[in-house]
């Protein structure tokens, strides 16, 4: 921590904003705009012949703070949950981002100026995009379980970890299409970690909640009842009879939340006649 705040600038931005202001070079730069709110700017750039995401905090106000703690809910108010998210999964061994900046200054959490500045994983695809044909389309099977056991292994890593995601969904995965992804060789990675949180350990409140938002994301992708148990046992790393005796409840209570999740989804987005 300076008198500028706490600062991390690695290259091509390092030599680049050598001597300048980074907080003042950051909202300098140029791209494509994919999200623009009052105090939340995301923008993709390039540089040095690559690709990076920009995402800008510059205070939620004190009325967004109130009204996410009257909800019961966790303000984001910064850069801050995603960069040490991005060092978290990489001391667990969970394939993420990786973070070229960040910046933030300012002690008013309504007020305060945040940055983080992420290399684009390309080429990739979403797990949401790869598995949506699969049930018209069914993939490979051996492919289909290294991508069921990849998943489970990163989210227990995580959860044991003591991180939980809060979006843990399918379109979270990227994906690595270079080489083509096979059974024996593929690359998945996981993003969109602003609203992660981090203790020492996680709670199983918590870690239920991503299971169901998990398993909700995936209902629509043609998994078998033999997929949902091989990523069951998986995750567990348990004997698969021990697993259905242990923890019955826990998925009796996350089929529930994933249909909850499912019919919201349908209330607020689906087609009238698909409802």
């Amino acid at each position: 921590m300076s008198a500028s705040g706490t600062v991390f600038v690695d290259e091509p931005f390092r030599s680049r904003w050598a001597g300048r202001d980074p907080f003042d070079m950051v909202e300098a730069l140029q791209g494509e705009v994919f999200r623009e709110l009052e105090g939340r700017r995301t923008l993709r750039v390039e540089a040095g012949g690559r690709g990076y995401f920009v995402k800008i905090h510059r205070g939620v106000g004190w009325r967004e703070i109130f009204k996410n703690l009257l909800s019961a809910r966790l303000p984001v108010l910064g850069a801050r949950n995603e960069w040490q998210a991005i060092r978290q999964l990489d001391e667990l061994g969970v394939a993420t981002m990786k973070a070229v900046a960040y910046g933030e200054r300012g002690c008013n959490p309504a007020r305060q100026h945040s940055f983080i500045v992420t290399e684009e994983l390309t080429p990739t695809v979403s797990l949401e995009d790869f598995c949506r044909d699969w049930p018209q389309c069914p993939p490979d099977s051996a492919l289909k379980r290294a991508l069921i056991d990849r998943v489970a292994d990163m989210v227990r890593q995580m959860h044991e970890g003591g991180m939980n995601h809060r979006d843990l969904y399918i379109c979270h995965f990227l994906l690595h299409l270079e080489p083509a992804p096979t059974a024996a060789a593929l690359r998945l990675s996981l993003i969109d970690l602003h609203r992660s949180q981090i203790r020492a350990r996680t709670p199983r409140r918590w870690r239920d909640k991503d299971l169901a938002a998990l398993y909700f994301s995936a209902l629509g992708i043609g998994l078998t009842r033999r997929d949902k148990l091989r990523f069951v046992r998986r995750y567990f790393g348990r004997p698969l009879r021990e697993v259905l005796r242990n923890e019955a409840a826990l998925l009796a209570r996350l089929e529930a939340e994933a249909g909850r999740l499912h019919a919201r989804y349908l209330r607020k987005y689906a087609p009238e006649g698909a409802r």
